[in-house]
């Protein structure tokens, strides 16, 4: 219980959040993180700590995967009469849940949703959190992530474990040896999701390094009996004090080139063939599950009401097909499934690869993560050309270089507005796009002005 004066303060920080994202859509700015910005860091630190929530507070994160497996489970619980509070926008740093939260709330601070579900930045979990935890934490994968930032997977880790309550029920990869380390660590709750060995699994590890390769307990080194990517797979501890198994939901039979897998012999559809959105589509079951859905309440909005993906989408130039592969800047794993996707691609190939910023956070412009990058799976007969782009395109080239490409391969993309008539005139095949998000933008505003 507040007193008055508190009270009061919180009332006006609702009101002021609402009517500061009211100027922001009138102007046409993106107001989804200045309204909380400002009540978070002028007026009331602690505002969230006041909040009334609902029976369900869902945060999703990981280093990867939280944006998509986030808008599958908003797409089942709406479909199932649950009143969502979602940051759908993507803003999923503490200024963004202030602005979302407040703005879904009434002047007594109660949040007028059955379910607030939360996009959350992994470092900024535990300001979200502060004193009130989530009911349900699903965390999709742990790897190296943006190193200026994070340091180390274990440093996240260890960060998403602050806003973890005695009384959160986790729901995570059981593929990824490091959040299983929570398996041994958590009082409450844990329900694990996990794929099935696929024809494309491998059984020796093809990445320059592993983010986990050790037993947390005992100290031996893992046994790992396939990968899917990275440190993701089949993992046990030779002395038994550590494992994968038992997973409890389960993909099988899964089809990239179909697009389906199995769950409880039930056939799911995927909204595209990259192994990274069974994850997703996986993890957003397994919430459905656990917070007591039935099978008939979930499959339908995978295989006939299907939600668009969010990545890979395609574009066309010229009687060309431009595929969007969204790769996080600082991340390993996110390049990686890409230039495998790209590998496993039949015919002539294009790439366009480059970023403008390395961060959107900080202005730290730190490379090495190129060099964690398994470059070398873009030496590919079937590749054409890479055009290189963007402010670090000389530190891209370099790289690839280093990777053992063709430099006759490679094309410096000075003037990016002159980027796709380059590609029209000196390339051939499928063009893929392996870029940052921000980069995505532009290269879709440039297909649009081609077009008009």
């Amino acid at each position: 219980m507040y007193n008055k004066d508190g009270d009061l303060i919180m009332k006006l920080c609702i009101l002021l959040n609402k009517f500061i994202t009211f100027l922001c859509k009138v102007f046409k700015k993106n107001g989804t993180s200045l309204p909380g910005s400002i009540i978070y860091n002028h007026l009331d630190h602690n505002i969230l700590d006041k909040i009334t929530y609902p029976k369900y507070v869902i945060a999703v994160t990981g280093s990867s995967g939280k944006g998509s497996t986030s808008s599958y489970i908003n797409h089942i619980l709406t479909n199932n009469s649950y009143k969502v509070a979602y940051n759908s926008y993507g803003s999923n740093g503490i200024n963004g849940a202030v602005t979302l939260i407040l703005n879904n709330c009434n002047l007594k601070g109660e949040v007028l949703a059955d379910v607030l579900l939360l996009e959350c930045d992994e470092r900024h979990l535990k300001l979200i959190f502060n004193k009130t935890k989530p009911t349900h934490m699903i965390i999709t994968n742990i790897t190296r992530d943006q190193p200026v930032r994070n340091i180390s997977p274990y440093t996240i880790l260890e960060e998403i474990k602050k806003a973890i309550g005695k009384n959160t029920h986790l729901i995570i990869n059981g593929d990824d040896a490091i959040l299983s380390i929570l398996k041994t660590t958590h009082q409450g709750n844990i329900t694990t999701f996990g794929l099935a060995k696929t024809k494309d699994s491998y059984t020796k590890d093809d990445q320059l390094s592993l983010d986990q390769t050790y037993c947390p307990i005992c100290h031996q080194k893992l046994i790992y009996t396939y990968y899917h990517y990275g440190h993701l797979g089949n993992f046990k501890c030779p002395n038994n004090d550590f494992t994968r198994n038992p997973i409890d939901y389960e993909a099988t039979n899964i089809s990239l080139a179909k697009q389906t897998m199995k769950i409880n012999n039930n056939l799911l559809k995927l909204n595209n063939n990259a192994l990274y959105t069974c994850y997703n589509e996986l993890a957003s079951y397994t919430l459905a599950k656990v917070i007591g859905l039935k099978d008939s309440n979930i499959l339908p909005y995978f295989n006939t009401k299907v939600l668009p993906a969010k990545r890979g989408k395609t574009l066309h130039f010229k009687n060309r097909d431009i595929i969007m592969l969204e790769s996080k800047n600082e991340n390993n794993i996110s390049y990686y499934q890409s230039m495998k996707y790209i590998k496993n691609q039949k015919g002539p190939k294009t790439i366009i690869l480059g970023f403008e910023n390395v961060s959107r956070r900080y202005k730290e412009n730190d490379l090495s993560w190129l060099y964690d990058t398994d470059f070398e799976l873009l030496k590919d007969p079937h590749i054409d050309k890479i055009f290189c782009i963007g402010r670090f395109k000389y530190d891209v080239a370099t790289r690839l270089e280093y990777a053992g490409i063709d430099m006759h391969k490679i094309v410096m993309v000075t003037n990016l507005d002159n980027l796709l008539n380059l590609v029209d005139k000196k390339s051939k095949g499928t063009i893929y796009t392996m870029v940052c998000f921000d980069m995505t933008e532009t290269i879709k505003n440039l297909v649009k002005g081609a077009l008009k």
